[in-house]
């Protein structure tokens, strides 16, 4: 189905008036014939029963709004643009979505436990049949989903997207904004189990055979761009346009969070100790080495094992070495 965009409909002003004078005239005309007895009093009194049918044709469209219109069945076409349309008064708008209430921008939800079952009914009679040629925010619940190891975690993502073509929206799918938010989480799983939560060692993100360092945390823009074009591929049929897609909420699911987070601060504190051992170590060098250069003392290798152990207990150590004062000798 391709999109068929209505021209030359800009009219509804005139007919609007030239309606209004003609059933105006038809009351007056048959006020006047039934006086006068004449025959033309029919025409005239039917017409003030079917004259209402040219006020069904007058539309009237809001910036970045557009209705997708059928006639007996058969596509029509689509009004687009602002303005006061005149179109044929048989047709019928249509909108498979317009009472599909979702997390996303322009929808309002209607709070069913505070309004009665007749307050809901009219609500929902009264949606509009027009569809939003606007800019549509997005923003699906949280997913659990594992990642290429096997972790749970959980994300959100928020997506922006557009209609820019009516007719594919319409009737290529039921329910775009439905289909919508099912690609999205499709493509969020099926992105998000080729990526480690945290950069793991021997694990190909982008399929190429190589190790690399991605990681949900840390290329979540490389990460959002992918699921993007994953969701661009899946609703090209729905005539919908994606214009980008953002991580809203990333952590380990509940169940694992804490072990996770006593595994990195296990990792903290051994890339922690093991930068102070190395630093230990270099210093013990340069004391060993500026002593032997100046000849201060001459150390045999007992005595310089016993001066090691000493600077590295106080370098090492989690508290303030206590000095002893040795008044003996080694041996």
């Amino acid at each position: 189905m391709k999109e068929k965009e209505l021209r030359g409909q800009s009219n509804g002003m005139l007919v609007l008036l030239a309606a209004i004078a003609a059933y105006i005239l038809a009351a007056m005309s048959t006020i006047v014939c039934a006086a006068t007895g004449s025959w033309l009093v029919i025409p005239s009194a039917l017409y003030l029963f079917i004259g209402w049918i040219p006020f069904m044709g007058l539309k009237v469209l809001k910036p970045q709004e557009a209705l997708v219109l059928t006639l007996f069945g058969q596509y029509y076409g689509t009004l687009k643009g602002q303005g006061f349309f005149f179109v044929n008064p048989f047709c019928t708008a249509i909108n498979p979505a317009a009472q599909t209430r979702l997390s996303q921008s322009g929808d309002v939800k209607t709070n069913t436990r505070e309004v009665t079952p007749e307050q809901v009914q009219a609500a929902m009679a009264s949606y509009s049949k027009k569809l939003s040629l606007k800019i549509m925010t997005l923003n699906n619940n949280k997913q659990k989903i594992n990642d290429v190891l096997g972790n749970p975690v959980e994300i959100g993502i928020a997506v922006t997207w557009r209609i820019i073509d009516t007719a594919k929206a319409v009737f290529n799918v039921d329910n775009y904004k439905e289909y919508l938010s099912l690609m999205c989480d499709t493509a969020l799983r099926d992105i998000v189990r080729l990526y480690p939560y945290d950069v793991a060692p021997n694990i190909d993100t982008t399929g190429d055979g190589v190790s690399d360092d991605g990681s949900l945390r840390g290329s979540s823009t490389i990460v959002a761009q992918r699921i993007k074009d994953e969701i661009q591929q899946n609703v090209e049929n729905a005539g919908i346009e994606i214009i980008g897609a953002k991580i809203t909420y990333l952590a380990y699911a509940p169940e694992i969070a804490a072990v996770m987070l006593q595994r990195q601060q296990a990792s903290a504190i051994i890339d922690a100790r093991k930068m102070i051992v190395d630093g230990a170590v270099g210093m013990v060098e340069m004391a060993l080495e500026r002593l032997q250069e100046n000849d201060t003392i001459s150390l045999d290798e007992e005595r310089k094992a016993a001066m090691v152990s000493n600077l590295l207990v106080v370098l090492c150590g989690n508290h303030d070495a206590q000095p002893v004062v040795n008044t003996s000798t080694l041996y």
